[in-house]
This record gives C-alpha cells, sequence and structure tokens, in this order.
C-alpha cells in the first residue's frame, strides 16, 4: 500500500465515524426540537386567534352599522305614513280628496 491509499482509508474512516455522530442528535437536542416546534405552534395558534378575532370585529360593526341604517330608513318611512294618513283624516271628514304619499 502505498501513503496516497493509506491517506484516503483514514479520511473514509474518519469521515463516516464523524457523519455517524451528526445522525444521533440524541435526547438533549431532541428535547430543544421539541420546545422549538411547540413555540412555533403556540405562535400560529396566536395569530389564528387574532384573526378570527379581527374577522369577529368587523363583521359585527358591519351588522351594527346595517341595523342602524334599516332602523334610521324604517323610522322615516313610519313617519312619512303616519303624516300623510293624519292629513288624509281631516280630508275624509271634509269629504276631500286624499292627498297621495310624497
Amino acid at each position: 500500500m502505498n501513503a496516497k491509499s493509506l491517506a484516503l482509508i483514514a479520511v473514509l474512516a474518519l469521515g463516516s465515524a464523524a457523519f455517524a455522530q451528526n445522525n444521533d442528535p440524541g435526547p438533549k437536542q431532541d428535547v430543544k426540537n421539541a420546545g422549538s416546534d411547540t413555540q412555533h405552534a403556540a405562535t400560529d395558534t396566536g395569530h389564528g386567534i387574532s384573526h378570527g378575532t379581527q374577522k369577529a370585529y368587523h363583521k359585527t360593526t358591519s351588522g351594527t352599522k346595517t341595523g342602524y341604517h334599516k332602523t334610521v330608513n324604517g323610522t322615516k318611512t313610519g313617519y312619512h305614513k303616519t303624516t300623510t294618513a293624519t292629513r288624509n283624516v281631516g280630508r275624509r271628514v271634509e269629504d276631500k280628496p286624499t292627498v297621495p304619499n310624497p
């Protein structure tokens, strides 16, 4: 055997030993990885909850505004119908023609 072959065999033997050590990180690294995974999962969950809360808030705001506008519209309609009916009551008593709705 020449020196080059011996050096190549030594490098391959040491390299495979180092590779074998990296494949098994051990229980300490497993615990670190589990902690990191848990942290990422908690962060993702927090973001999801935040997004859902904001969406619910905006839907509630939109529904409240819609209800407000419908109430205003209904109140105006009721006012106009009451006014017209009140005017027409006096006309009916005097046998005059009724006034159409505005």
